[in-house]
């Protein structure tokens, strides 16, 4: 009622206990967070309206936000996460990548790295930077948490980069389509 965070659990994949959470509550009503994401490190859940990630960086995310209701018994609950992110999916059709690309820089503005459980959308305006290393299928994939349920990232910068972080070729593209749960696909030549 307070607001103030009773407990945090952090769990990682590979743990003996991963999965099921076991806490004992005194009676009352509370806001249940759960985040599962897959970014390396833990996230820091500061309140049920910010939710940050390590290093900022935005990963496929699943979350629950919800009240709990603690009685004297002994209760046990099965939650359903949802997907809060919005992926943006690049998909080259260039014969070929020039041989002296080494990884690609996505640079995007409009989505945001920091997430709001309440919400359940993205809630601070953030820069990312995401770096993809040069891959045999020409996919790339970067995620956003979106602002609302039509969102824009509103500007992306896409860099080709050589071993020494030297611009081959970029690409800018504007106003993209962002939606949670959804993927936006961008397919065509990069090069050309």
């Amino acid at each position: 009622d307070d607001g103030t965070k009773v407990k945090t659990v952090a769990q990682k994949e590979g743990d003996a206990s991963f999965g099921p959470v076991a806490l004992t509550l005194a009676a009352g009503t509370y806001q249940l967070v759960v985040i599962a994401h897959n970014a390396e490190g833990s996230a820091t859940i500061t309140s049920t309206e910010k939710v940050t990630f390590p290093n900022n960086k935005v990963t496929d995310t699943f979350y629950y936000y919800g009240d709990l209701v603690v009685t004297s018994e002994v209760q046990s609950y099965d939650l359903t996460l949802t997907r809060a992110v919005a992926m943006f999916r690049m998909v080259l059709t260039d014969e070929e990548i020039p041989s002296t690309v080494t990884k690609f820089k996505f640079y995007y503005t409009g989505g945001s790295s920091t997430f709001s459980p309440s919400a359940g959308y993205g809630c601070v305006n953030s820069k990312q930077t995401e770096i993809r290393t040069v891959s045999d299928d020409g996919v790339y994939e970067i995620f956003t948490l979106p602002h609302t349920e039509e969102d824009v990232l509103t500007k992306l910068t896409v860099t080709a980069l050589d071993a020494n972080d030297n611009t081959v070729k970029e690409r800018v593209f504007e106003n993209i389509p962002v939606t949670r749960n959804q993927i936006t696909r961008y397919t065509g030549s990069f090069f050309g």
